[in-house]
Parts: C-alpha cells; structure tokens; sequence
C-alpha cells in the first residue's frame, strides 16, 4: 500500500502549493472499509459535529456556495445546560425572555441577509437557530474545531466574524461543491474546489486502529 499512501501524500504537498505550512494537510481517520478505501479532498474535510432538530430538514449538498465563518454562539440561554436566571422582580422574567429572543432573530436575520448557504460556528448553534436556518434552505453547523475553521478559512477565502453585525461579501468563504457525506459509519462535512487552493484533507480508512495509525 506504501505507493498508495505516497501518491496520495504527493497530491496533498501539491494541492497545498509551495508554502511549507503542512498543518494545511488535515488527516481524519475512519474505522472500517480498506485501507484503498482511503481518498484526498482537494479543500476540508471534518467530522459532522453535534446537530440539534432540525438538521434533518437542511440541504446537504451546495453548488458555489457562500460561507459566513463565524465565532460567536446561535442559542437561547434556555437551551444552555444548567441556565439559571436570578430574578428580584418575578415581573421581568418575560421582558428578559423577550429581549433574548430578539437578540438571536436578529443575528439569525443578519446571518440570512449574508447571503451565505453555509454557516459555521466555533461555539454553539442551537436548536432554534438550526431549525430557523432549516426552512431557509441553509446548512449550518456549530462547535466545529479550531483547526477545522481555519482550515475552512483558508481554503475557502472566509474570514472568521465574531459579529453578525455588517456582514460584507469579502468575508464570506466559497467553494464548488459543498456536501454532506457517509464515510463509513460516520457523516463528513467535505468542501472541494476550493478558490485558494492551499489545503488539502486525507481521510484514512482501515479495518484497525493500528491501519490509520501507519
């Protein structure tokens, strides 16, 4: 399999140009199939993360996409675990319910009037914000890593918001072909056809742990 793995290695040092930056090289490991099951993504590729109700309803396959990457949370505090809400005067508890939803739809608004068909947060996107995106036809997914934003970043010419306030098309990330996959027992979030070009993603497949890990 060595001629394999080192054709593939190849096309990876090239497909992320002459920068020296191997941390640009993401390599995800997948249990099962054969080790010929392997394969490069010319762009990112990563795990599914965790997704609430909802997600079912979101397209899973996007044509040139526009991506907002952002680093801010898309959840009510009633949604957190263990909210807690201290309260003098039981009498605000609703102008203080009221006020937190219009603060999430109108970030969920701004995020739609983007233009982006992906979003991607580093911290949390919650069940409302899932749902919401879902009858908008647009794919979002939150808790994705560091790394995998970055990655995503740099491939695909997004810039990182930690505000959803003037959103403007330079920041927005693009690719041909973004779509959620079955690699195995696990669903992968893959963008390919990437504008920048300086990334690249080995998945590995293999029946044991010990396979990946050569």
């Amino acid at each position: 399999e060595k001629e394999f793995f080192a054709s593939m290695v190849v096309d990876a040092v090239i497909a992320i140009g002459n920068d020296d930056r191997l941390n640009m090289i993401g390599i995800k490991k997948v249990p099962g199939g054969t080790m010929r099951d392997s394969f490069l993504v010319n762009g990112v590729a990563f795990q599914k993360t965790f997704s609430y109700a909802g997600f079912e309803q979101q397209p899973k396959k996007f044509v040139n996409p526009k991506m907002l990457l952002l680093n801010i949370e898309l959840e009510l505090k009633s949604e957190k675990e263990n909210a807690e809400i201290r309260l003098s005067d039981p009498s605000q508890y609703q102008s203080i319910v009221d006020a937190e939803w219009n603060i999430i739809y109108d970030k969920l608004d701004k995020c739609v009037q983007s233009g982006a068909k992906v979003v991607l947060s580093r911290l949390a996107i919650g069940d409302l914000a899932t749902q919401y995106f879902a009858d908008r036809d647009i794919f979002c997914a939150g808790r994705v890593s560091e790394e995998d934003l970055q990655r995503v970043a740099a491939a695909t010419g997004g810039t990182v918001q930690t505000t959803v306030n003037n959103i403007i098309d330079e920041v927005l990330g693009t690719c041909e072909i973004f779509e959620e996959k079955q690699v195995g027992n696990e669903r992968f979030n893959i963008f390919s056809g990437c504008p920048s070009g300086r990334t690249a993603t080995i998945v590995l497949r293999g029946g044991a742990d010990q396979d990946g890990n050569r």
